[in-house]
C-alpha cells in the first residue's frame, strides 16, 4: 500500500521507551471530543478517541493492518453474506457479557436520525444473530472491503443503553443528547472515569480487557488546549506529557530540548475547499436569485485564484504535500503521486480567474462567506486567511466565518455553508473508497454524509457502485482513478494539500505513531 512508503518514517522517528512500571499519562490536542456517543459523530478525532473506550469487530493496528478484535474469525458464505465468530469471554466495563445481541442492537441504532456514523456502513443491508456468539452481515452487493468498514462500527451494550434511555443515537446537529453522550460503557482498554466538556477527560485502565495490554498506563488525562502556544508551553513545562498536533513553528524549539522529542510525517488527510452546489441561492452571498457555484467557470476561477504553493511554503512552512485530487496518493487504491490524476487540474493564474468571473457575469466579483475552523487542522485559520487574501485580488469579497470545531462541525452537519474548508483522511477505511463514498458520492440517507456541498454527478456515482463490488485490485484502481478524474473535470472541490502529522512528547515515551493520526492508548508506554 502507498502509505507504507512513509510509515517507516513515523516508526523510525518513534520515541522509544524502555521497560517501565505503570504510569499516569496526560496529553493534549487543539480541540475537544465532540461526544462520547460512539455513533453520533463523523469527526475523525472524536472517533479515534472513542476507539480507546469502545471496540469494533475488526481493528487497524499501528501499521494500519487489519486484525481481529471483537470478532475472532470470519468467512464469506456467499457473495453478499459474511459470517463472524465473536470473541468469547468479553465483558463491558460494567461487567455485562458481550454477545451477538449487542452487535445487532448497535447496527439497529445506526438507523437513528443523529447517527452520523451510519455512512461507514452504507454497504450493509442487515446484521443478524445466528447464535450467541455468531452474526451474519449481509451487504447490498458484493463488498470486498467490508472488513475495513467494520473498523468504524463501535459495539455498545444493549442492556446498558436501554437502562439509560439511549437506544437511539444522540443528534449533534439538533443538539439532542442522551446519557451515551456524557458517559460510556465499552469493551475497550480504558474506562471513562470523568468527563468535562472543554476540560479534562480522565480515563482509567480497564483490568478486565480481553486483550493483552502493550501499554503500562493506569490513568490517562486528555486535556483540550485550543491555543497552540499554550499547548507547546504546557509540554515544555511538563504540564502535559505529549501533544498530538504540535505547531510547525515550534518543531525546532522542541527538537532543541534534550528532554523532548518530535515525531512527524505526512498524514493521510487532504485539506480542501468546497462549494454549495445545491441551493438555487446561496445562504451567504450578495448574489441573489442564482447560485454562482453552479457555473463551472466560477468554480474554476476560485481554483485558479488560489496559490497552493505559496500556502505550502509560507503558511505550512514547507510541511505539506500539494494535492491534485481529493484522495491522497498515500491512501490504498489511490493513484500514485506520479500519476497525472494527482496533478493539479489548472495552474495558479489570477488573470485567468478574473477573465472567467467576467465571462460568468461577475466582472466585479461578489461576496461569499467562508466557513473555517480555528482549532481542527494544522494552521486552518491561517490557511483560510491566506485564501481570503488571494480571492480578494480577483474581486471575491470573502466574509470569514471562523469558528471553533464544535460550532463549525454543527454548521457542516446542518449544511449551513456556502463556501467551506474541510479535510478527509480516507478513514475509517484507510482506503480511497472512504473518500469516494462519504465525501464525493451524492448525499443520501446512508451515504455521502460528508458531502457538505452536495456535489452530485451520476457518472461518478455509477463508478462508485462498481468500485464497491470490484475484487480485482488492478481493475479497482483503474475505476478509482476514473472516478477521481470525473470530480476533477467538474471542479467539484479545490484540494489544497496533505497536512503533516506532528506529535511531540517527553523523551522516553513511546506514542506508537501511525499515519492515520490516531493515538492508540493501548500501545503507549510511559517511563
Amino acid at each position: 500500500m502507498a502509505w507504507r512508503r512513509f510509515l517507516g518514517m513515523l516508526l523510525a522517528a518513534g520515541i522509544a521507551a524502555p521497560e517501565a512500571s505503570a504510569s499516569r499519562f496526560t496529553w493534549a490536542f487543539g480541540g475537544d471530543v465532540l461526544t462520547l456517543d460512539p455513533q453520533a459523530s463523523n469527526n475523525t478525532f472524536t472517533n479515534a478517541f472513542l476507539g480507546n473506550i469502545y471496540e469494533t469487530l475488526v481493528r487497524h493496528n499501528a501499521r494500519l493492518e487489519l486484525e481481529p478484535a471483537l470478532a475472532t474469525s470470519w468467512e464469506l458464505v456467499s457473495p453478499t453474506v459474511w459470517r463472524f465468530q465473536l470473541r468469547p469471554g468479553v465483558r463491558f466495563h460494567n461487567g455485562e457479557t458481550f454477545g451477538a445481541e449487542d452487535v445487532v442492537f448497535s447496527w439497529n441504532r445506526l438507523s437513528s436520525p443523529g447517527a452520523l456514523a451510519r455512512g461507514n456502513m452504507a454497504a450493509v443491508k442487515e446484521i443478524r444473530a445466528t447464535g450467541p456468539l455468531t452474526v451474519e452481515i449481509e451487504t447490498n452487493a458484493p463488498f470486498p472491503i467490508l472488513l475495513n468498514a467494520l473498523t468504524a462500527f463501535y459495539v455498545m451494550d444493549s442492556g446498558w443503553a436501554a437502562a439509560r434511555g439511549a437506544e437511539r443515537s444522540s443528534n449533534l446537529a439538533a443538539r439532542e443528547e442522551n446519557a451515551a453522550a456524557r458517559e460510556a460503557n465499552g469493551t475497550g482498554p480504558f474506562i471513562v472515569r470523568s468527563r468535562t466538556a472543554d476540560g479534562p477527560t480522565v480515563l482509567a485502565n480497564f483490568p478486565g480487557w480481553w486483550d493483552r495490554p502493550v501499554h503500562n498506563l493506569t490513568e490517562v488525562t486528555f486535556q483540550p488546549i485550543r491555543s497552540a502556544a499554550t499547548r507547546t508551553a504546557s509540554l515544555i513545562s511538563g504540564s502535559v506529557d505529549a501533544v498530538v498536533e504540535l505547531p510547525i513553528q515550534d518543531i525546532p524549539r522542541i527538537e532543541a530540548s534534550p528532554n523532548l522529542a518530535v515525531v512527524q510525517g505526512p498524514e493521510l488527510r487532504t485539506i480542501y475547499l468546497g462549494f454549495d452546489h445545491f441551493r438555487e441561492e446561496l445562504l451567504y452571498s450578495d448574489v441573489k436569485g442564482r447560485n454562482p457555484f453552479q457555473d463551472i467557470r466560477v468554480r474554476r476561477a476560485f481554483y485558479q485564484a488560489i496559490d497552493v504553493e505559496t500556502i505550502r511554503r509560507t503558511v505550512m512552512r514547507g510541511n505539506a504535500w500539494i494535492a491534485g485530487s481529493m484522495a491522497s496518493p498515500f491512501l490504498n487504491g489511490a493513484p500514485a503521486a506520479s500519476d497525472s490524476a494527482q496533478a493539479r487540474t489548472f495552474p495558479f493564474d489570477p488573470e485567468a480567474s478574473r477573465r472567467l468571473l467576467a465571462e460568468a457575469g461577475y466582472p466585479q466579483g461578489f461576496s461569499i462567506g467562508l466557513a473555517c475552523p480555528n482549532d481542527r487542522y494544522v494552521y486552518d485559520e491561517r490557511i483560510c486567511l491566506a485564501v481570503i487574501g488571494m480571492l480578494g485580488r480577483v474581486g471575491i469579497r470573502v466574509q470569514p466565518q471562523i469558528e471553533t470545531t464544535a460550532v463549525w462541525s454543527r454548521r457542516n452537519n446542518n449544511l449551513d455553508v456556502s463556501f467551506f474548508m474541510l479535510g478527509h483522511a480516507g478513514l475509517p477505511l484507510a482506503d480511497s473508497y472512504s473518500t469516494l463514498q462519504e465525501v464525493l458520492n451524492t448525499r443520501g440517507d446512508r451515504i455521502g454524509g460528508l458531502n457538505v456541498g452536495r456535489w452530485s454527478n451520476a457518472e461518478f456515482d455509477a463508478l462508485r457502485v462498481r468500485i464497491a463490488a470490484e475484487s480485482d485490485e488492478p481493475t479497482r484502481r483503474q475505476l478509482i482513478r476514473e472516478a477521481l478524474l470525473v470530480e476533477k473535470r467538474e471542479v467539484g472541490h479545490i484540494p489544497l494539500h496533505q497536512q503533516p502529522i506532528v506529535w511531540a512528547a517527553r523523551r522516553g515515551i513511546d506514542l506508537a505513531p501511525a499515519p492515520d493520526n490516531r493515538l492508540r492508548l493501548w500501545l503507549v508506554r510511559v517511563p
